[in-house]
């Protein structure tokens, strides 16, 4: 059973894309209510935004099948939280992002069908993204992992008020060099077309978090995109006239860093 696809490329850096799947198996969906079955919360359209970059840098491409209603890659496999205090959806979330339930009353997900979605979809993609960050680092000497995401502009549940249209994580600087953290941060001050945080509400999930190794040569840094800027939010429709200035300033990134 195939629940990702790993485009392999010839440069250090691995574009993760964790959240762009929109499939729920029929199985699942049944269990669900219409709304959720749509699975509103999805990334949507990033790899149509990452992959002719990734194609032009040479970079890797790894991203899901499944819907992070499914089970969430970004986060970590015994559940724990990643914003201690805050609300948030879980591994296997009985909630979605305005706080309504997913699943038909007394069809949640058991502890039983939690750890098959584990084995299923979690473990796998796991163990490409390692395996890749490997393979980047022995032939490169280092890797850099890209944690590719986006998210409604405005997510009551989740944060106040409108969020910024570039949000750069870094694990509070832990997860990337300082220098290279300096450098994006420069990238986006540089220009005034659309407003960006750093380490604000997003400061990257658990793939950031986990993987990024400085000392051992793996930089990880995540950027969530408010989709405003390169699709509908209601329609959840591409925007072909929005879209290419996200993309330009995504790929300036990319560069910072390839340097």
């Amino acid at each position: 059973m195939t629940t990702f696809t790993l485009q392999r490329g010839h440069a250090p850096l691995l574009i993760s894309l964790p959240h762009d799947g929109s499939f729920i198996p029929a199985g699942i969906a049944a269990s669900m209510h219409l709304a959720a079955q749509r699975s509103p919360d999805t990334d949507w359209h990033v790899s149509r935004l990452y992959e002719p970059l990734a194609q032009a840098l040479g970079a890797s491409v790894l991203k899901p099948l499944a819907s992070r209603y499914v089970i969430d890659l970004n986060r970590p496999a015994d559940g724990h939280a990643l914003y201690p205090g805050q609300r948030e959806t879980g591994l296997v979330s009985t909630i979605g992002f305005d706080g309504e339930p997913l699943y038909r009353d007394g069809q949640e997900p058991d502890r039983e069908e939690v750890q098959r979605r584990i084995n299923t979809y979690w473990r796998p993609y796991h163990e490409a993204l390692a395996q890749e960050l490997a393979r980047l680092q022995a032939e490169h000497g280092r890797a850099i992992l890209w944690e590719g995401h986006s998210i409604r502009s405005e997510v009551p549940m989740l944060f106040e008020g409108r969020l910024p249209d570039f949000n750069l994580g870094t694990a509070t600087g832990t997860s990337c060099d300082a220098a290279l953290q300096e450098r994006l941060q420069a990238c986006l001050a540089s220009q005034s077309r659309f407003s960006f945080a750093v380490n604000g509400r997003f400061k990257g999930g658990y793939i950031t978090r986990h993987y990024g190794a400085t000392a051992a040569g793996v930089q990880a840094v995540q950027l969530e995109l408010a989709q405003l800027n390169y699709m509908d939010e209601s329609s959840f429709e591409y925007d072909e006239v929005r879209a290419p200035p996200v993309q330009a300033l995504i790929q300036q990134l990319l560069e910072i860093c390839l340097a």
